[in-house]
């Protein structure tokens, strides 16, 4: 199995290097990450200034751009060959409900969902950062499954995995994405150069109930979510088409 893996934390985060060591048990590992952090990326990509792609001691290849960036271009030229899977991660904290329209972690899958692979996204939902190797464990055994076996079509995954030792670990559960309150407000500081912010934190879960992956994570439980990228509200269609024939 070859298997791409990707991230938005860079490729000197803790968690790449730990999922690149657990994966390669199961075939051929290719990193291709960030040179720096760009969580919050999103699906973005890089337009307006060539990229460059550099290797690191350890082999990881890091792109000066997204991590969508890195997804393709190692799927559009890097690769000698097509790998059979996408996985990104592990992210150093959770991405749960409104979090992956912001994720670069989300976003590095997304990439690969597109071109027609099964990915995945992986991210510790926690900020502690204790137990990647919970996650990376997981992550192994959800790639293992899908070379025993395939789904048959593409599929993109977003698994959140609580901070917890594997012992202590629940049963996967499938869910759906909950909601977050608005976010906190913006951070304001002076700067020599005037007055600055920074984002606020995200809000704290509006809806967390049963079958939401804030619910599975806060039970013990890795919270496993089928993605799509449509868009499209379809309740509304008929709404829209009635008030643009007033």
């Amino acid at each position: 199995m070859r298997i791409l893996v990707s991230n938005d934390d860079g490729y000197f985060s803790p968690g790449i290097a730990i999922l690149a060591e657990r994966l390669a048990a199961l075939g051929e590992v290719m990193v291709v990450a960030p040179e720096r952090d760009r969580s919050g990326a999103s699906n973005s990509l890089t337009l307006d200034r060539p990229l460059t792609v550099r290797e690191a001691g350890n082999g990881f290849r890091y792109v000066n751009g997204t991590p969508t960036d890195c997804v393709h271009l190692a799927l559009t030229g890097l690769l000698e060959a097509p790998p059979d899977i996408v996985v990104s991660g592990i992210n150093f904290g959770a991405n749960m409900g409104d979090d992956t329209i912001y994720s670069g972690t989300v976003a590095a899958a997304t990439e690969g969902f597109l071109f027609g692979l099964p990915s995945i996204a992986m991210s510790l939902a926690s900020k502690a950062g204790k137990h990647f190797d919970t996650a990376a464990a997981v992550a192994a055994q959800l790639v293992e499954r899908f070379g025993r076996a395939p789904f048959g079509q593409p599929v993109l995954l977003n698994v959140n995995v609580p901070d917890i030792a594997l012992a202590q670990l629940g049963e996967f559960e499938v869910t759906r994405l909950g909601r977050r309150h608005k976010s906190e407000p913006v951070v304001k500081m002076q700067t020599p150069r005037g007055e600055a912010y920074w984002i606020g934190a995200a809000g704290e879960a509006q809806e967390a109930g049963p079958g939401t992956d804030f619910h599975a994570v806060a039970a013990g439980r890795v919270s496993v979510t089928p993605l799509q990228v449509d868009l499209t509200l379809p309740a509304q269609l008929p709404l829209v088409k009635a008030w643009l024939a007033k």
